[in-house]
């Protein structure tokens, strides 16, 4: 009868360790926990009938069911921690963060009560029909003075009218440097 049993709890280990292994969630491996090492579990209902058995022979029988109860723990413990880090790598893939995209932009601050209402009246110019035309505040001389015709002794390019640059240019003293800027590429 031993030699039956024995035979019962190699075989319980070997069909234990294969489905663990085959196990693919941990729902399914606590199933195959509670299937073979639970209360009323297969290996439970073998050592049931252990009290079959004699004395001398409890002893050894009792060795090889320890054995096989901790080779199915182990199983069970390697398959857990297995599933554990694929369910974990599985969900960091799933959350992973791009730092290499741009970042979401929230402008800061508004607009200043002046050019607001600075927009506000061109959107009324070009809802008429004008147009806009911007130009740089750094200006030359030929387009803020020599274009519009403005003599060389005339007092707008006095040093105290005028702020002149090292450079030879001059901060803009008027939008007419602007007019001219547009008219030369437009048609009038």
């Amino acid at each position: 009868m031993t030699n039956s049993l024995e035979a019962q709890l190699l075989e319980l280990r070997e069909e234990g360790e294969k489905a663990i292994a085959a196990a693919d969630t941990l729902e399914r491996l606590e199933e195959l926990r509670v299937s073979y090492l639970g209360k009323k579990g297969q290996l439970g209902a073998l050592l049931r009938s252990m009290g079959q058995l004699s004395a001398e022979e409890r002893p050894k029988f009792g060795a090889i069911a320890n054995t096989v109860k901790e080779a199915l723990q182990n199983s069970l413990d390697q398959q857990r921690a297995t599933l554990e880090g694929a369910k974990i790598q599985a969900q960091l893939d799933a959350e992973t963060l791009d730092v290499t995209m741009p970042g979401i932009y929230r402008p800061q601050g508004r607009v200043h009560p002046l050019n607001g209402i600075i927009d506000k009246a061109l959107d009324i110019f070009v809802g008429l029909g004008y147009t806009v035309a911007t130009g740089p505040e750094m200006e030359t001389d030929y387009y803020n003075f020599e274009a519009l015709n403005t003599p060389p002794d005339h007092p707008a390019r006095d040093m105290q009218d005028t702020f002149y640059l090292p450079d030879g240019n001059l901060l803009r003293t008027h939008t007419s440097s602007v007019h001219i800027r547009y008219m030369e590429p437009e048609e009038p």
